[in-house]
């Protein structure tokens, strides 16, 4: 679980006049408890597949998704018999626990709730969604797969633009991206000033981009280490 730390920290850079936005893979679910409840300004969820804005002065909640509902439909149709497929061919893995919380992607848990996999039955899982496909992508604890052209950079584009009315292109220097794992490739690519916490290390030789700088600390203690190094500039 997220340390107390890292919510503390977000509400430090918030405070701070810093925007905080988070870009995650968990599903749309937690994200709308997160818009709503985390001192944050709006968020990206399931990798890329939507962002959710909480205006809180006309309490509505903003909801932009990468691909339209009928889309999303027949997307479900073809990802639940993917899911079956994968577990199938790959014994000990299980869709994730969170699943029934997601409005765009198929989550297969490879050491949240199951005992962990070896590293060649992560690479499988995520093989079985590239010959259907499908987009797939490792995260620190699930294999997301989705179809459709989005990931978390173009989502985030699109947050910037829409909301708050900037040109992430031309203000990429003066943002800080943290991530854990490769579903962050696109936005340890893209920023000059992305932060890997020290669970990236994990992933040695995966990787297509590296980050910057590598934490010292894991998780949300790793985030909360470089938030409180922004906080001293």
């Amino acid at each position: 679980p997220a340390p107390a730390a890292a919510y503390c920290a977000m509400e430090k850079l918030q405070q701070s006049g810093r925007r905080v936005v988070p870009i995650t893979g968990r599903p749309a679910g937690w994200c709308d408890h997160i818009a709503r409840m985390w001192p944050v300004d709006g968020l990206v969820g399931e990798n890329g597949a939507f962002y959710f804005y909480y205006d809180r002065l006309q309490r509505k909640m903003v909801r932009r998704y990468a691909r339209s509902e009928a889309d999303r439909r027949r997307d479900r149709q073809k990802l639940d018999a993917l899911a079956a497929t994968i577990l199938a061919q790959v014994p000990g893995a299980a869709v994730a626990a969170d699943q029934s919380f997601r409005v765009a992607d198929l989550a297969i848990d490879f050491c949240e709730d199951v005992p962990a996999l070896p590293f060649d039955q992560v690479l499988t899982i995520a093989a079985l969604f590239e010959a259907a496909g499908a987009t797939a992508k490792i995260s620190s604890i699930h294999v997301n797969g989705w179809f459709g052209d989005y990931d978390k950079l173009t989502m985030s584009k699109c947050l910037f633009s829409e909301v708050f009315g900037e040109d992430l292109d031309l203000i990429r220097n003066e943002v800080v991206f943290v991530g854990d794992s490769p579903n962050d490739v696109p936005m340890f690519a893209f920023f000059p000033n992305a932060v890997g916490v020290a669970n990236i290390r994990h992933f040695e030789g995966m990787l297509e981009a590296r980050p910057a700088w590598v934490a010292g600390r894991e998780g949300g203690q790793g985030f909360a280490e470089v938030a409180a190094a922004l906080l001293e500039t």
